[in-house]
């Protein structure tokens, strides 16, 4: 990815911040982006110091002039725009979810706008660039339960579902001009500060569900940055797992040996 211009949504924490850090290690200009500034810009600085080129721009992606600013402000600093990735997510609002005759208008509205409505604002700004170039890739984090839904989360999975289905959209009517679309769907994934009080029984639960390890923040950036670098320029359209075999069934569901 040397030279290539990365904006990671959602990279001030967590899975955002570790695709950030894989990408500036490949020599990506990457643009971190979240609401918090102090942490995004301490980010900004510990990739510039241990990789490369780096900068932040602060965001709230459910606001429609945040999401054209933070595109206006990456093309006029670095005069190009060729990768997107869309892993913004808001766990206070997942947080309210629930069945779908119980989630409230504003959850609906709340979670469209982070999982759909943010990226589609996003997509108005940086599609156009991609054209100019005839060069681009997006790739959208999306969740297990988009396939193989979860109770309780029903504005969540319906939100998933349709940044799917816009991939693919983006595939067919741009795959001509350059540009790629795919998806990056894990399952449950191992992260160090909120798993950090997990009862041993809850992790062999976990382990169990999964057919090989459990997958970690890392496991999921190096997927994405496959689909984002130029190594995958005839991929476009897929939706690929990362979710230690669970997919094809989940370890518990068979006649299958327990984590040791």
């Amino acid at each position: 990815m040397a030279g290539d211009v990365a904006i990671v949504t959602g990279s001030t924490a967590g899975l955002g911040k570790e695709i950030a850090r894989l990408f500036a290690a490949e020599g990506a200009l990457v643009v971190v982006t979240g609401r918090n500034r102090e942490r995004g810009e301490a980010i900004a600085a510990e990739l510039r110091a241990s990789s490369g080129e780096a900068s932040f721009v602060a965001a709230d992606l459910t606001v429609d002039d945040d999401a054209y600013a933070l595109i206006d402000a990456t093309i006029a600093r670095y005069d190009a725009l060729h990768v997107l990735v869309n892993n913004a997510v808001s766990p206070e609002i997942i947080a309210r979810d629930g069945k779908a005759a119980d989630v409230s208008n504003e959850v609906w509205e709340s979670m469209l706008r982070v999982n759909v409505l943010g990226p589609a604002w996003l997509l108005q700004k940086a599609i156009p660039q991609m054209l100019d170039q005839r060069r681009g890739s997006i790739v959208n984090i999306s969740s297990r339960t988009a396939e193989r839904a979860s109770p309780r989360l029903a504005a969540y999975t319906a939100s998933k579902g349709a940044m799917n289905a816009l991939a693919r959209s983006i595939t067919l009517d741009y795959g001509r001009d350059g540009i790629r679309c795919n998806t990056v769907q894990p399952g449950y994934i191992l992260h160090e500060e909120r798993d950090v009080d997990l009862t041993p029984e809850r992790r062999r639960y976990i382990e169990d569900m999964c057919i090989t390890r459990p997958p970690t923040a890392t496991d999921v950036a190096y997927a994405v940055l496959f689909l984002a670098s130029r190594e995958a320029e005839c991929i476009s359209g897929i939706t690929l797992q990362v979710d230690a075999g669970s997919s094809a069934g989940r370890g518990r569901t068979f006649d299958y040996p327990p984590a040791q």
